[in-house]
């Protein structure tokens, strides 16, 4: 299966420290194939007690407007500066910099300045209960959907153990990066493994193809730790 659809990755690396690392193993243009394309890779390691969670950065009062109604769940975050109420007790700062479900949106476009991006996010929820009405939703805004709470199989013809702590699967949408730094005409997948660093080798990421392959995939660019 072909994995790249006109994504170069070659300029694509987030340079963080973080106890997991991941890898894009498949990018397009197309959100619903991304989606199946991550949902593959997810039921790989899919547990009972697996859940997924959903994050969204909308730039402007109409991307808002728009979530809020397909999705009316999860809670909505202005932007703030960080000295900008300093010293302010939490329950006097503005709803829309604490947060505040769809329901609790200004209704001025007024109220919106200085507050965007507005972040929204939604977690903990059931595997498959979101997924589709999001990747619907998203349209241009940069965003993603998380998998976490699974668990990844031993490779012991390949000498790799499992993982459960970090055996996670993340699809972005709009953005090859987990940080949403820059905007991408196209989603991306990724496959989260354990971070083991030696000599200044990522010793995980053989573990990382090994997954890959399990679905028909492979790893297509470096390794981005958050």
């Amino acid at each position: 299966m072909e994995n790249v659809m006109s994504c170069d990755y070659r300029a694509w690396h987030s340079p963080g420290m973080s106890n997991d690392v991941a890898y894009p193993v498949f990018c397009s243009p197309d959100p619903a194939l991304a989606l199946s394309t991550a949902r593959r890779l997810m039921e790989f390691g899919r547990r009972e007690y697996s859940e997924v969670s959903a994050y969204a950065e909308l730039s402007s009062v109409a991307e808002v407007r728009r979530l809020a109604k397909a999705m009316p769940m999860g809670w909505f975050r202005g932007a703030s500066a960080i000295e900008e109420f300093e010293g302010v007790p939490f329950e006097d700062q503005p709803p829309l910099v604490v947060g505040v479900p769809a329901s609790g949106l200004p209704a001025e476009a007024a109220a919106f300045e200085g507050r965007l991006p507005v972040e929204w996010e939604v977690g903990d929820l059931p595997v498959g209960s979101i997924e589709d009405a999001f990747t619907a939703a998203i349209g241009p805004t940069m965003g993603e959907i998380h998998w976490d709470s699974l668990e990844w199989p031993d490779a012991p013809e390949a000498g790799l153990h499992g993982e459960s702590k970090h055996a996670e699967v993340t699809l972005l949408f709009n953005t090859r990066s987990r940080y949403a730094d820059e905007r991408a005409d196209d989603h991306t997948v990724l496959v989260h493994v354990r971070s083991a660093v030696f000599d200044g080798r990522q010793r995980r990421e053989p573990y990382a193809h090994w997954l890959a392959a399990q679905v028909g995939l492979t790893v297509i660019g470096p390794a981005q730790r958050f």
